[in-house]
């Protein structure tokens, strides 16, 4: 009898456009109240994004547009400065 092994989700992140496990990324959603939140969880509602836990890969999903083409939406400012804030607590983790 042969030995099934477990499939490894990948995805990849939309600022460096690595593939990686899904477990080592962070998801970014809009949710269909078009709100754009971080999903801890990965389980939430909603058009989901991939960035890696690295704040470089933010950064560069912000400046080549990355996550509004993956989100299919327009995102404010604001909004970037929120995610922003709550990756560097998590990167300091």
């Amino acid at each position: 009898m042969a030995v099934q092994t477990k499939k490894i989700p990948l995805r990849k992140c939309t600022g460096c456009q690595e593939m990686r496990s899904k477990r080592e990324m962070l998801r970014i959603i809009r949710t269909p109240e078009g709100e754009i939140v971080l999903d801890a969880t990965g389980r939430k509602n909603g058009r989901g994004a991939y960035v890696c836990c690295a704040m470089e890969c933010f950064e560069k999903a912000v400046r080549n547009k990355g996550l509004e083409r993956s989100l299919k939406c327009r995102i404010p400012e604001e909004t970037y400065g929120m995610l922003k804030e709550e990756i560097e607590a998590i990167e300091k983790r």
